[in-house]
């Protein structure tokens, strides 16, 4: 049956429907940003063909393949790292077992800041919050006895990207993995560092050169190497909304492309291996929608403004995490529930990659059983809930196409703005992005006192709450949470300490000096580095060069 522009006699229905329903509800009619009821568009045959489509088709607003999850389920992705690469290996393996189809890496902070686990500024962080990784024997034993030309992995690193990724192809070339043969991704977003994280080391110019560097090698030498993933988890993580988080992210990813297209790459041999880094937060629908108006968003810019021809090129395809933010160390049971809705929006609205938080994470780093129970929380949804028997089922419902639409909208006023300052790097250094995200936490947090927003356990519902145990040894009810000890710090201070004495240290010196050199001239790092990681250089050594040439970048005193 063909439809038809909306008439008369409906929207005189409407009315008669809107006067009783606000009669009936009262005050909170307009409670939220949704409406209480989206009717259909006054052109459904145009707006279907214009906004929505099929999915594998511009503007991609249904998902990137034709048959999304009917042909291949999203990547089983959940990230680990903590203790020492022995220990975030044993987890690897596990995962692996238990059915995890991609691993993601998270490193601690001194490897994410360029120090060295020795370096007194690592004191008290080595191996907290993830992997310490100083050396290539440290690359080595984290990856011992996985298949790297069959595991893809992703690791969440940017200001020492290039290390690292270089640690990685040192270690595959050595078991026999080609380079051109190695899958996976490489975080290398320094940009939302300076918004949302603080894990930057050098000035922003010099952070997006290294970026650049890194880019350009892996199109040319890693054809199945994702070379970056551009982030709006960690500004929602800090407060953005659904909006600032779509806006805020291709800000950057716009920002980078044009740095790449300045390196001379050419835009259809770069941009098909461009990847996002998504929230999935708490409100179910805003999030849905909000994957598929960041998809149609980025489809269009790179179309009409960049003037990519390739289909992939225009394609976003992004990860997911479900949003560590929403979790809460009172009645941290309930972080399952929260999980598997956020879990269950990425999924309809269409990710390739997931990872989903387990319940133990407002407490500490997850246990062996919690991280299993993560992932089943996705083999359920893969293989019980029937959502993936069909694409995009959400798809042509009023509210998620309104939702969808208004979420673009206000994404575009926003990039709009940037635009109108110079682009994300001015926005970035001019404060704009970190306060346009600061006011929106300042005031979820003041409608949370004031219990305007409700959190399930926290400011409401309450009664009840168990006592938990920060340590599996001090008893009692609750969740048990796992420890990393100062013993597990001095043993991968030793480690790192036989490592430099068992190196030759003048090899070392030389091609530190070389690498110097290369960065001073302006030409590509990423081959020195190899160099001299190789040569048993250690993160800190080769962070240390750039240090010299670079300077730091002093944290910002904003708030």
């Amino acid at each position: 049956m063909a439809r038809s522009r909306r008439g008369p006699k409906a929207s005189a229905a409407r009315s008669r429907w809107e006067k009783d329903a606000r009669r009936a509800i009262g005050a909170r009619v307009e409670g939220g940003r949704l409406p209480i009821l989206v009717a259909p568009p006054p052109d459904p045959d145009r707006a279907f063909l214009e906004e929505i489509g099929f999915p594998g088709e511009t503007p991609f607003t249904r998902g990137i393949q034709p048959t999304m999850y009917r042909g291949r389920l999203w990547t089983l992705r959940q990230y680990s790292g903590f203790g020492s690469a022995a220990a975030t290996n044993e987890r690897f393996q596990f995962l692996l077992k238990g059915g995890q189809t991609g691993l993601s890496v998270a490193f601690d902070l001194p490897t994410q800041n360029g120090y060295d686990s020795d370096h007194q500024r690592a004191h008290g962080e080595v191996g907290r919050c993830g992997v310490p990784v100083a050396s290539l024997g440290d690359m080595r034993t984290l990856f011992g006895g996985i298949p790297l030309d069959k595991a893809t992995v992703s690791m969440t690193i940017n200001a020492t990207a290039p290390i690292l990724l270089s640690l990685l192809v040192a270690v595959a070339e050595e078991n026999g993995v080609p380079r051109a043969r190695l899958g996976g991704t490489v975080q290398n977003d320094v940009l939302k560092e300076y918004v949302a994280r603080g894990t930057y080391i050098y000035p922003p110019g010099p952070s997006m050169r290294l970026t650049v560097d890194l880019i350009e090698f892996t199109t040319r030498e890693m054809p199945q190497w994702n070379y970056i993933s551009v982030s709006g988890y960690h500004m929602r993580e800090a407060g953005a909304t659904a909006v600032q988080e779509v806006a805020f992210t291709i800000a950057n990813a716009i920002a980078y492309v044009r740095a790449v297209r300045e390196r001379g790459l050419d835009l259809d041999e770069f941009l098909p291996r461009l990847s996002f880094f998504f929230s999935a937060d708490r409100n179910f629908l805003e999030e849905v929608a909000k994957f598929r108006a960041a998809r149609r968003l980025w489809a269009r810019i790179v179309g009409d403004e960049f003037g990519a021809k390739g289909n992939r090129s225009k394609q976003l395809r992004f990860h997911t995490q479900t949003a560590g933010s929403s979790l809460t160390a009172q009645q941290p049971e309930l972080n399952v529930v929260r999980t598997t809705l956020e879990a269950l929006s990425a999924v309809l609205g269409g990710t390739q990659s997931l990872h989903t938080n387990a319940l133990d994470e407002a407490l500490g780093l997850p246990t062996e059983s919690s991280a299993r129970l993560a992932l089943r929380t996705q083999q359920i949804l893969a293989e019980e809930s029937g959502v993936t028997n069909t694409v995009d089922p959400l798809g042509g419902s009023y509210e998620i196409e309104y939702l969808t639409d208004r979420i673009e909208a206000e994404a575009r006023e926003y990039l709009d703005r940037i635009e109108q300052m110079g682009g994300a790097l001015v926005a970035i250094q001019r404060g704009f992005i970190s306060g346009e995200i600061s006011k929106e936490a300042y005031r979820v947090a003041r409608a949370r006192e004031r219990k305007e927003e409700v959190v399930v356990g926290v400011n409401q519902f309450t009664e009840g709450n168990p006592r938990f145990s920060l340590f599996p040894q001090a008893g009692g009810p609750g969740v048990h949470t796992q420890r990393i000890t100062p013993a597990e710090e001095r043993q991968q201070v030793a480690r790192l300490h036989r490592w430099r004495r068992e190196r030759d240290r003048a090899v070392v010196e030389a091609a530190l000096s070389e690498l110097r050199e290369t960065t001073d001239r302006g030409a590509n790092v990423m081959p020195s580095v190899l160099k001299a990681v190789r040569a048993g250089g250690t993160l800190g050594e080769v962070a240390n060069v750039w240090r010299s040439c670079f300077g730091e970048q002093p944290p910002s005193t904003a708030f």
